[in-house]
């Protein structure tokens, strides 16, 4: 059986791993992409581009910031939904990216002993007092989650495929 540190250094890889891909099929869909496309919605009922952003950056930075790295918790989860955001699509992943950025140098000071440590990084949310491990995983899961429809959103308004793995033949 491995050691806690071997444990915690693939935990840790898997986690920045998984924050690096997010960020790069994110950035190749809005790439595709014009600021009136990533602000698009179907109705008010759905959220744009933007919005997914904006959730993601609050969200992450919930998880990951202030629970597991200890620093303030600035979420302000109603603005995330906004129909008309105050950022563009392209400050919205910026600010993304520097939260991701921030997340990746906090995963890599997590200690094997830290991974089991109870912590509570959404107070006012339904699943309390997770492990620093289920925390993390909890917020690329939904990192990755989200991503997923972003990922489909870029795919109906650009129309085309996006070739985010192998390119495929038609």
């Amino acid at each position: 059986m491995a050691d806690a540190n071997a444990l915690a250094a693939a935990f840790t890889e898997y986690a920045i791993w998984s924050l690096n891909r997010s960020e790069v099929q994110i950035g190749h869909c809005l790439g595709r992409l014009s600021e009136e496309q990533m602000q698009q919605r179907g109705g008010d009922h759905e959220n744009s581009i933007v919005n997914l952003l904006l959730h993601l950056d609050g969200n992450i930075r919930q998880w990951v910031l202030h629970g597991v790295a200890g620093q303030e918790d600035v979420r302000q989860r109603e603005q995330e939904f906004d129909l008309s955001p105050k950022l563009s699509g392209r400050e919205a992943f910026s600010q993304l990216q520097g939260t991701l950025a921030a997340c990746r140098e906090a995963f890599a000071a997590v200690s094997a002993d830290r991974l089991l440590e109870i912590i509570d990084p959404q107070p006012s949310g339904s699943y309390r007092f997770p492990t620093v491990m289920a925390a993390s995983a909890r917020a690329f899961g939904h990192l990755e989650y989200h991503t997923g429809q972003i990922i489909l959103l870029t795919k109906q308004i650009a129309a085309t495929d996006l070739d985010l793995t192998i390119p495929r033949k038609r």
